[in-house]
């Protein structure tokens, strides 16, 4: 039963928030980047192309989206192993399903 304060669903709904930021960042990045293959066929050298691309850059949105992305999915690895343990799942199973070490889960579970 889902408790009001449930730090893993909070954690989840962080998670959702941050994949449709990435989708709408992802959409840009995909409409530049065939803009971009579009010019470069073209024979547009690519200094002229990255000056004229519309900032942030593409670089820079694939950064952010990375950056978003590791900071919710750590968060969220953190509070679902918790939540799972909470519940009486060993951390060896927890490792299993998460494919990561024993060590791995223990450090997870300790508060951050």
């Amino acid at each position: 039963m889902a408790r009001r304060d449930d730090p893993t669903l909070a954690a989840l709904e962080k998670l959702l928030a941050a994949l449709d930021e990435t989708e709408a960042d992802m959409k840009v990045v995909r409409t530049r980047a065939a803009f971009i293959k579009q010019q470069r066929a073209a024979g547009s050298s690519w200094t002229d192309l990255v000056y004229g691309e519309q900032q942030p850059l593409i670089v820079k949105l694939l950064g952010n989206i990375h950056d978003r992305l590791n900071t919710v999915g750590v968060e969220w690895r953190r509070r679902e192993a918790a939540a799972l343990h909470d519940e009486g799942m060993p951390m060896d199973e927890i490792a299993v399903l998460f494919g990561v070490s024993r060590q791995r889960i223990s450090t997870l579970l300790r508060k951050p």
